[in-house]
């Protein structure tokens, strides 16, 4: 018996440097959104700057610190995508050198959470926070990537917001 068919993942790229490939961005969105329930959907993600980032956190979310990616849940309903993930590429580069890990797995680990939080996982309270890291060591580990030393380093998350304009749910 087959599965749901994978949903359609598009990629933009807004900083030149380009440290993973897209089939493994592909990879770890779509294994993520089967994880958490969601594998059919279409999620554009994009990579950009922490100015680009910052900006969008500080529009959406009402906090213009620095993060490593927030989701949009756009809504299944429409013609364009299901959900958009931004991920800060120079948030990455700069938490993997702290951390003393590739920036590669640090950049799959935050498309990972990215997806899972369109699938409705959370991080702002302690239980939500280990199933949402559960959930990232299940889904990494399926990737091939180690997930024993793995905490993430956030900064400036508040957890979902609604969009007053679009009455879209965001999630950082």
């Amino acid at each position: 018996m087959r599965g749901p068919r994978p949903g359609r993942v598009g990629i933009a790229w807004g900083v030149r440097a380009r440290p993973l490939h897209e089939p493994a961005i592909r990879a770890a969105v779509r294994a993520a959104l089967l994880h958490g329930g969601r594998a059919g959907i279409d999620v554009e993600v994009a990579l950009v700057s922490d100015r680009h980032l910052a900006g969008i956190h500080g529009r959406f979310l009402g906090d213009p610190a620095p993060t490593d990616v927030i989701s949009f849940d756009l809504g299944e309903d429409g013609d364009g995508p299901a959900a958009e993930i931004y991920v800060s590429v120079d948030r990455a580069r700069a938490v993997a050198r702290e951390r003393g890990v590739e920036v590669e797995g640090e950049l799959l680990l935050y498309l990972v959470h990215g997806a899972l939080h369109l699938c409705g996982f959370d991080d702002r309270t302690a239980p939500q926070r280990t199933r949402m890291r559960a959930a990232e060591a299940a889904v990494l580990s399926d990737l091939g990537q180690p997930t024993s030393a793995r905490k993430r380093v956030r900064g400036g998350s508040r957890g979902p917001a609604v969009n007053r304009k679009t009455k879209k749910t965001s999630r950082a």
